[in-house]
Formats: C-alpha cells, structure tokens, sequence
C-alpha cells in the first residue's frame, strides 16, 4: 500500500512533492503540542493559490511552483460530480428502447432511476466517515473505479435484473463524490470564496441531470439504449485519467503525513510528536456508531425536517421534469426523442442564472461582514423567501402554457428557465441555512436531508406519467404549484421565528441558548475534550476576569486546533465542520 500511495502521489497536482520538503529544526506545534499549520505553509490547501483553485490562468503568486493544483482539486470534484448527475438521469431519454429490448412497460424501465438514486441514499452515510478516516483522495479513487467495473455491468447486461443491480450500484459508489464534495470545497476555501465554489458545484448537481436525457434523447434517434452506458463510460474513464491527479485535501490527513515525516527524522525533542488525529482514540466504529445515528435524530428537529419536506419536493420536481418535459414537447407537439429533449436545456440556463445570483450574494455579504455587520443564520434562507414565491409562479406559469399546443414553445421553455432558478437558489439556500443553524452537527442535518431527498426523487419516474396522464399538464403542474405555494411560508416563518425554534433545539447552537440549554447538547466524547483543552488554554492567557464564553465561541473553541496564526485548521474528526460561518467574509477582509 505505501509503494502504490508513493506511485500515485507522484501526478497529484500539489504545489509541491513530499521528496523536496525539508524537516524544519522546529516543527510548528500548536497550544496542544500538536503538528499544526505554520502561517504561510505550502501544504496547507487554504494557503494553494487562488489560480490553482479555478483551473483556469496560470498566474503565478506567492507558491511558485504548481500553480494549477487547487484549482485541479476543485475541478475535479465537479468533473466526478457531473459523471454522477448525467449518469442519473441519462436512461431516462432511452425508455422506450428499454422497455422494448426487455419487453417491460416504461414504468418498470423508470426503475433505472429509481434504484440509482436509492444509491445515492446510501454516499451520505457510509463514504463520508471514511474519508475522515482515510481522507478524501482515496475514497475517491476507490468508488469511481468500482462506479465504472458496474458501468460495464449496465452496458452489457444480459437481462433486465443484472441491468438493475448494476444501476444500484453504480448510484451507490458514484455517490461518493456528492457526499464528499462539499468536504472537498470546505477543504480548499474559506467561508467567502466557498459561497461563490459552492454556487458552482451546485450548478453542476443541476445540469448533469439536465443533459442526461438530451443527449440520449439524439442517441436513441439512430442507436439502442446501450449508447448511453457507452457515453457514460467514455466520460468517466476521461475522468478517471484526471482524478488521479488530485492531491489529498483533508487536513487532518495532511498533517498526519506530516507528523510522520517530523518522527522519520529523528529531530531531537520530536521524536514522538504527533498530528491532532493521531492524538485521539476515535475508530471507524465510533465513527459510524454517529453518522448512523445521529442524522435520523437530527431530521426530527423541527428545522431539519421542514427542510426536509422542502428539499424532497424541490428533488422529486427535478425528477420530475425528465418525465414532464417528453409529455409536453414529443406526445403532445409531436416532436421526435432528440429535439423533444432539448428544451431541457433552458434548465441549464436557468441553474445558471441561479449560480450568478448566489454568486452576487456572497459578494453582497462579504461588504456587509467587511463594514463591521454579521452574518447571522437567518441570512442564508433570506432570498428563499422570493424564490419560493418564484417556484410557485413559476409552476403555474409552465403548466398552464405546456397545457395549449397553440401556445408558442418558447414560452413555457422560458418558464422552465425560471423555475430550475428558483429550485436551485431554494436548494443552496436551505443546504446553506442547515451548515449555519447546526454547525458542528451540520454533517449529520445535511446527510440526513440528502437521503430523504435522494429517496422521494428515487419515486419520481414511477408516478409522473401516470399523474400527468389523468391529470393533463394543467392539472398536474397546478397540484405541484399549490404544494408550492403552501411550502414558501416555510422562508419567511424561518426568518421570523428562526431564532425560537433554535433556542429551542438541542442541535443548533445559540448565543441566546446559553444559559438555557447547556448540557443538553448530545454528548460527543471527542468534542468535549477538545472543548477542555480550549478553554484551559483560552483560560491561562487571559488577563481580564474570566467570562463565560457565549455558545458560538465555545464551537469553535472545540471545532478549530487552537494556533497563534490566523490560518489554524479546522479538524473535522468526525466529519461535523466547524463553526466557520461565524467569521464569515473575515479572512478576505
């Protein structure tokens, strides 16, 4: 294992190779004795360029040597997640070819989606506690292979079983990516430069679903439903050429790494100096004994599961549209399975405009934070509120225009540009406001949120066809807009009442829940002597009278290895992030 680590460390895009780095006379050390960070340390992923981080200029600053190796990281974790979102929805254009190859009906075909995103249910749960454990590149490497043996599976089944299991497991190693991606960003970029990456990873979760069905749509037009499996494993062996160059991310990894190297040295008085993950007695038992857990309590905290409800409805809609879109545009106008596909494109644009207005409010928020303001949890579900009016709007707008094959096409088309915005700002909206109401529990809320979500799309071929059939365009798209219309009170109750039900919660830390609350947090053994550790540090360098920390302080207290340097790390040791929403917009200040 350590020779294959060694031969595939040797293209990852790091700035620099582990043979150069040279063993301080010092190591840096942290408050706790721990290998840590030095200001400025080139293995520090935060401390990678900014050219490296969006893959495109090769501008070279303050890391002189690699100047592509963050931006690689992070166009990399969109590549794997756009392998992961066309794979899911790509049959779906070829379901008629299906159900003739195997002699099923069309629903039954639908089961190709359905059973791949039950795997997805699975990525939340079981590849993000291993990559805290083994760290990100790993996890990667060992999924997306295993994600493309199944990928032949589906390309070659003999019958329609085999075909079926092989798409439930291509949904479950191909997960991975989803689940870990975000870790991946959270890895590369602070809170600011984090809002505008996550606008682009998010765009990525809408458009690889979007382009699935076009593109098989035109192969079904000459070739059987075996060329969309061809497509899928041309595209992830390109990717998979390109993943290994990626470089671990995680720092607790990296610093282990580093420990390691400090003890081969043999420097006098560092002999047995260890990395903070090192230093700890956590399994992967313990590990998964909260990510199996944990969520499931979390999803009943009243927050969590009204997010929930929204986010399955959003999800299921998407799905939905695979099916929606061939009733309106090839059963009613006629149109043949290539270009009775296409106005799925107007979603595409659509997520993108979305991406731009999230873009925009990080910027807006970083000037709010950079003249003294706070970035308060309430903030992230502040434009939720006109865009979940939007999706209702929207809904109607599309269903009754796709109802009447006199009216144009482009119109309800530029409807479906709208309502795939408003979807997508909803979407990161609700995934943003979780990670700031939970903080360090905001893996289990998001994992918990992920696998309602994937579970209700999983439904969507199943039904769609079938409702709109009794229903018509009208009737139906009406059904989901009234759901619409009672789900945007949700915004604005958060907005108002959002500080309540979080005082109220034994999962979202409060300033205010302070005094009310404390203790009854959930114990986390690991958390709590990180906690200690803080505060007496925190406890023997302060000169005035004590004070009790507010709750907000004490999450970052035990989430973050304490440092004399701005650039300290957060040590995700059960997968949970810090409290890093509390500096929002600070380090670019």
């Amino acid at each position: 294992m350590p020779s294959l680590g060694r031969i595939l460390s040797r293209p990852t895009a790091k700035p620099y190779r582990t043979r150069h780095l040279v063993a301080e006379e010092k190591p840096y050390l942290n408050a706790d004795g721990h290998v840590d960070f030095a200001p400025g340390d080139v293995e520090n992923p935060h401390n990678w360029s900014t050219a490296r981080r969006w893959y495109c200029t090769c501008t070279a600053d303050r890391n002189e040597r690699g100047t592509l190796s963050s931006d690689v990281s992070f166009f990399l974790a969109v590549l794997l997640v756009v392998n992961a979102t066309l794979a899911s929805s790509g049959p779906s254009g070829c379901f008629p070819s299906i159900s003739e190859h195997f002699n099923v009906s069309e629903e039954a075909a639908g089961l190709t989606i359905t059973l791949f995103l039950l795997g997805y249910c699975a990525g939340p749960l079981l590849f993000a506690p291993l990559s805290e454990f083994y760290g990100r590149r790993w996890i990667f490497y060992i999924t997306f292979l295993l994600y493309l043996a199944f990928n032949f599976l589906c390309a070659f089944a003999p019958n329609f079983g085999s075909l079926l299991v092989g798409r439930f497991l291509t949904g479950t190693f191909v997960s991975a990516p989803l689940s870990n991606g975000p870790g991946v960003l959270a890895d590369l970029w602070n809170p600011v430069e984090r809002g505008n990456a996550m606008a682009a990873f998010s765009c990525m979760v809408w458009i690889g679903p979007a382009m699935g069905p076009v593109i098989a749509g035109f192969i079904q037009l000459k070739e059987d439903w075996r060329w969309i499996f061809y497509v899928l494993l041309w595209f992830g062996a390109g990717t998979a050429i390109l993943m290994f160059t990626l470089p671990e991310t995680f720092g607790p990894m990296i610093l282990k790494s580093k420990a390691r190297r400090i003890r081969a040295a043999k420097l006098p008085g560092y002999e047995d100096v260890k990395a903070p993950v090192e230093d700890t007695d956590r399994s992967l038992l313990r590990i998964y004994k909260v990510a199996l857990t944990r969520p499931w309590i979390i999803l009943f905290d009243t927050i969590s599961l009204l997010c929930a409800i929204y986010m399955s409805i959003v999800y299921t809609l998407l799905y939905m549209l695979f099916s929606i879109y061939p009733i309106v545009f090839q059963q009613r106008r006629g149109w043949n399975a290539g270009v009775g596909e296409l106005p799925l494109i107007g979603t595409v644009v659509g997520s993108l405009l979305g991406a731009v207005v999230v873009v925009v409010d990080s910027k807006r928020k970083a000037r709010r934070v950079a003249r003294g303001g706070e970035a308060r949890a309430g903030g992230s579900v502040a434009y939720c509120h006109d865009w979940g009016i939007g999706f209702a709007v929207t809904m109607f707008w599309f269903a009754w225009t796709a109802e009447f094959d006199s009216i144009h096409w482009i119109v309800p088309t530029i409807a479906g540009v709208f309502l795939a915005s408003s979807l997508m700002l909803i979407f990161v909206g609700y995934l943003n406001y979780l990670v700031d109401t939970y903080l360090m529990y905001a893996a289990s809320a998001i994992a918990a949120n992920t696998v309602c979500r994937s579970a209700c799309g999983a439904a969507a071929p199943l039904f769609t066809n079938q409702m709109f059939t009794a229903l018509g365009i009208g009737g139906g798209g009406s059904l989901i807009g009234g759901v619409a219309t009672i789900l945007a009170v949700i915004p604005f109750a958060f907005y108002k009442y959002g500080k309540q039900i979080r005082r109220r919660s034994k999962f979202a830390p409060t300033e205010e829940s302070d005094e009310t609350t404390k203790g009854e947090k959930p114990d986390d053994e690991e958390q709590q002597r990180r906690h200690a550790h803080a505060n007496n540090s925190s406890s023997a360098e302060s000169s005035p009278p004590p004070q009790r920390p507010s709750m907000r302080e004490r999450d970052r207290d035990f989430s973050v290895i304490s440092s004399s340097s701005e650039e300290s790390t957060v040590v995700k040791s059960l997968g949970e992030p810090g409290d890093e929403n509390v500096g929002f917009g600070k380090e670019a200040v």
